[in-house]
């Protein structure tokens, strides 16, 4: 497996916005720390399959992702979410760095309110803490997807409605953006800005990666499962993040 183009590029859509800036507020100060225990308490219903429809004809795929839009001090961008358990949305560090606010909506069009924000030291993960519950949750596989594996994406690509990308592992490679990971996924799935977060499921459903970037070959990147898992075990992982200005 060849590394990962040197043009890779983190996933999220960013448009720049001057006109925010007079109005940029703070958040109110944030809640006390998040949980120090991350096994997901799963009271939604669980996807049985990707592509399996829910009674409303929605995919479960679909159902258990977010958009989150990160109104920022000067600046607007988009990416995507996953649920981990009823109450808590995995992303990416860089969707949800230096925002004064973050606005996470559902396929329905449903707005959650935030309760807390908090994000990983190493690799480019972030846990969003929500009011209200989440429509489905995944669940994670239990090991990192092999070489042929298929996959569906499903995000937000430029902020616009949930879509799923099908693809395949291709294999691991360096971390091309040097995020703190050893080694991270390659599939074929097609991505495109606002992608960043979402989560790559195997053909049962389940979450094996997180997008975090693309590179000018077509190829998507993933933070492993494993990886993921690893840090949500940590109690010390994820730290509570300041909203900017």
């Amino acid at each position: 497996m060849r590394p990962a183009a040197p043009g890779a590029r983190l996933a999220a859509a960013v448009l720049l916005a001057p006109v925010l800036v007079a109005g940029c507020g703070v958040l109110p100060p944030m809640p006390g720390p998040t949980p120090s225990s991350w096994v997901p308490a799963v009271t939604a219903p669980e996807v049985a399959g990707a592509g399996v429809l829910s009674p409303d004809g929605v995919a479960g795929a679909q159902r258990m992702a977010v958009r989150v839009r990160n109104v920022g001090c000067g600046s607007l961008s988009t990416g995507s979410g996953f649920a981990l358990d009823e109450h808590t949305v995995v992303t990416n560090r860089h969707v949800v760095e230096d925002s004064a606010e973050l606005q996470v909506s559902t396929y329905d069009g449903q707005d959650l309110d935030v309760v807390s924000v908090s994000r990983a030291a190493v690799a480019d993960l972030a846990l969003i803490r929500t009011a209200e519950p989440l429509p489905q949750v995944p669940g994670l596989a239990g090991v990192d997807p092999a070489v042929g594996t298929g996959l569906v994406v499903v995000g937000y690509p430029r902020g616009g409605a949930p879509t799923t990308s099908r693809g395949t592992v291709l294999g691991t490679a360096p971390d091309p953006l040097a995020t703190g990971m050893d080694q991270v996924i390659v599939s074929d799935a097609v991505v495109a800005g606002g992608s960043s977060g979402s989560a790559a499921l195997d053909p049962d459903g389940r979450v094996v990666g997180v997008v975090y970037a693309g590179d000018d070959q077509g190829h998507s990147l993933l933070v492993p499962v494993s990886l993921l898992a690893g840090l949500l075990a940590d109690d010390a992982a994820f730290a509570p993040l300041e909203p900017c200005g």
